[in-house]
Order: C-alpha cells, then structure tokens, then sequence
C-alpha cells in the first residue's frame, strides 16, 4: 500500500524541478495519486477493510484541495498534471 523509495524518487524526478523538489504541489498531487491508485486495488480485494477505505477517502480529499490549490494559482502546471495523471478535472 506504500510506496517504495524508487517509486518516489521515480515521480519526483518526473514531475519535481530537481530531484530534491519534494514540496512543489505537482509532485505532491503526483505522489498522492500514486499512493490512491495502490490503496484502490487493496480497498477494492479486501471489500471490508473500512478503514483503509477511510484513508483512501482522505487522501482523494487532500489531493482534490491541492488540486483546487493548483488551478487557482498556476493553471498552466493544474493542466499539464491532470493530463499526465490522467484525472478528472471539475
């Protein structure tokens, strides 16, 4: 359910200006993404596993206000993301 060093340091360097770039809102909406997808494929095999469920409901809110975050101070960057990421735009 968690990332592995790989993966992040793979996605910080994909979306991040530098490898140390940790904190931008694109690679914190990239990282966010990757840990829902994971914990989707866990909710979606353990049907009953409410609390996993719970965490997943928290991090697609917590990247949806970056994301609002994002569309309102750079949009440019809010489209380049949702594009690559391939998510839904509101």
């Amino acid at each position: 359910m968690s990332l592995k060093n790989e993966q992040i340091q793979e996605i910080v360097t994909q979306f991040g200006k530098d490898k140390n770039d940790t904190g931008s809102s694109q690679v914190q909406v990239a990282l966010l993404t990757a840990r829902i997808r994971s914990l989707t494929d866990h909710v979606k095999i353990n049907k009953k596993d409410n609390h996993s469920r719970r965490g997943l409901v928290l991090l697609v809110s917590q990247r949806k206000k970056l994301l609002k975050y994002m569309r309102r101070v750079n949009p440019d960057s809010y489209l380049n993301v949702t594009n690559e990421l391939s998510i839904r735009r509101n």
